[in-house]
């Protein structure tokens, strides 16, 4: 094999990446626990435990993640006049209250999420950074009246990119509930870093089936979920 060529990540794995991606996708898109996943593959008669599911979504969900995102900010990125609506949402770890701060576009996907433990200038600082350098620059930031958007946005030089209009971010503001009811499926989080981790594949995988069903017509919602189901399934192909 040349030195060059890609290597599959599904090499060592004695089950197929079909029933890999199926477990990742069954884990991470619905509001399932890790014994729901090994019982619905149990129908299916794949035999597995749910700490296999556990080893398979933590290995293989940040690069199914990263190649939908890559993919995504490609075809972004060339869209004129694109907004990102800015929010945070309080989650409780070990009873400590951290911060979900996130991004989304105006087609309502989450680009960035980010875990931070304060609520201030440095974390808005850090999380507009780390945003603008993965997706580019948007024209126009809309935020809530949040203090901490307006000096962040000041140190970047980007103070007259904001937009903080009533009810303008309502679509920040619901995006978050699919993450609201994978958190109770899961029982709440115990680590900062295994949210971090959660929040990151599950906004990508998220992204890539949200066909906005309530918006569109039952032909052209078929059409959407199999194309996201065809792209899926051709994700870390070797």
């Amino acid at each position: 094999m040349s030195p060059n060529a890609q290597r599959s990540p599904f090499r060592y794995f004695k089950a197929s990446p079909e029933i890999i991606r199926l477990a990742v996708m069954l884990y991470v898109r619905y509001p399932l626990s890790l014994r729901n996943v090994e019982d619905l593959l149990h129908e299916r008669a794949i035999e597995i435990s749910h700490e296999t599911v556990r080893f398979w979504w933590n290995r293989f969900g940040p690069m199914f993640a990263a190649e939908i995102r890559r993919r995504r900010v490609d075809r972004m990125r060339t869209l004129p006049h694109w907004q990102w609506h800015l929010d945070e949402i309080f989650v409780n770890i070990n009873g400590v209250t951290h911060y979900l701060w996130r991004a989304v576009d105006h087609e309502g996907e989450v680009l960035e999420a980010y875990v931070s433990k304060t609520r201030n200038r440095k974390a808005a600082l850090k999380f507009l950074r780390r945003t603008i350098r993965r997706h580019g620059r948007p024209h126009v930031f809309v935020t809530d009246k949040l203090r901490s958007y307006g000096a962040a946005l000041k140190d970047l030089g980007l103070p007259d990119d904001r937009e903080t209009s009533r009810w303008l971010n309502n679509r920040a503001e619901n995006s978050h509930q699919p993450f609201r009811r994978q958190e109770r499926a899961m029982l709440r989080f115990r680590r900062m870093r295994s949210l971090q981790k959660f929040v990151a594949v599950h906004s990508s995988i998220h992204n890539l089936f949200n066909a906005e069903r309530t918006l569109s017509s039952r032909g052209i919602y078929k059409a959407c979920r199999t194309a996201a189901l065809t792209e899926w399934r051709q994700l870390c192909a070797a």
